[in-house]
C-alpha cells in the first residue's frame, strides 16, 4: 500500500514484482512467508532507489533481480555498483558486504549456494554505503519528477480500488491528495522563478530595445513617408 511513496509503483506493480521471485526466497527461507515479504520489500525498494540514483532503467535493474534469482549474475553490472557481471565479483560483494559474517567467504564456486535473500541483503548493505537508500522517498517528496510518478501510482491504486470491494477508499483518496500536494509543493516555487525570470528578461528588453527603437524610428519614417 506504501509502494506508490517507497518504490514509486503501484500496488499491482509492487506485487508482479514480488511474486517474480517469491518462490525463491521461501526456498531459501524455508517458507518464513513473513521474511519473504520483508526481504521482498527490500529488494523493492532498493531496485527503484538504485534506478533514481543510478539513472538505469528500472526494467534492466528488475531483469537482473530475476537472474539473481536463478544464479545468473551476468547483469550484476547493471546495479552500477562497482561490481561486474560475474559469478567471481556477486562473491566479492557478498564477502565486501559482511551479512555472512567474517569467517565466511563465498568464492566465484560456491556463490550460488548463497540464499537470495542474502544475495538481496549483501545488495542493500552495498547501496547504504555509498548513500542509494532512500532516494525514492526523498525523490517522491522532494523533486517534481518523483512526485509525479508518484501521483501516477497513486492514482493507479485509486483505479484498481474502484473495481475491489475490500478496498480501502479513503486510504487510497488520501494517498491521492497527498502525492498532488506533494506535486504542487514543488511545482509552485519552480512556476515562481520562471515568472520572476520572464519579469526580469522583460525589464532588461524596455531598458535596452526600447531606446534602440526610439532612435530608429524617426530616421525609418523619413526614409518612407513621403515629403
Amino acid at each position: 500500500s506504501n509502494a506508490y511513496k517507497t518504490a514509486g509503483l503501484s500496488a499491482n506493480q509492487y506485487m508482479e514484482q514480488a511474486t517474480g521471485f517469491s518462490a525463491t526466497l521461501l526456498q531459501g527461507l524455508h517458507g518464513d512467508t513473513s521474511k519473504a515479504v520483508e526481504y521482498a520489500n527490500m529488494a523493492i525498494i532498493d531496485m527503484s532507489d538504485n534506478a533514481n540514483k543510478m539513472g538505469t532503467s528500472m526494467d534492466m535493474i528488475q531483469n537482473a533481480y530475476q537472474g539473481f534469482a536463478k544464479d545468473n549474475y551476468t547483469m550484476l553490472d547493471n546495479l552500477k555498483l562497482g561490481y561486474g557481471g560475474t559469478q567471481g565479483e556477486m562473491a566479492r560483494l557478498i564477502n565486501d558486504s559482511g551479512v555472512l559474517g567474517k569467517s565466511v567467504k563465498v568464492t566465484a564456486k560456491t556463490v550460488k549456494d548463497v540464499p537470495f535473500d542474502k544475495v538481496i541483503e549483501a545488495i542493500h548493505k552495498t547501496q547504504e554505503k555509498i548513500g542509494i537508500t532512500g532516494t525514492t522517498t526523498k525523490e517522491a517528496m522532494g523533486t517534481i519528477e518523483g512526485s509525479t510518478n508518484m501521483l501516477k501510482s497513486a492514482w493507479q491504486n485509486l483505479l484498481t480500488g474502484m473495481a475491489d470491494d475490500s478496498a480501502d477508499f479513503g486510504t487510497l483518496i488520501n494517498n491521492l491528495v497527498d502525492s498532488a500536494v506533494a506535486v504542487a509543493k514543488n511545482m509552485i516555487p519552480r512556476v515562481q522563478q520562471i515568472i520572476q525570470g520572464m519579469a526580469q528578461v522583460s525589464a532588461q528588453l524596455i531598458q535596452q530595445v526600447v531606446p534602440q527603437l526610439v532612435q530608429m524610428i524617426p530616421p525609418l519614417l523619413t526614409q518612407t513617408l513621403p515629403i
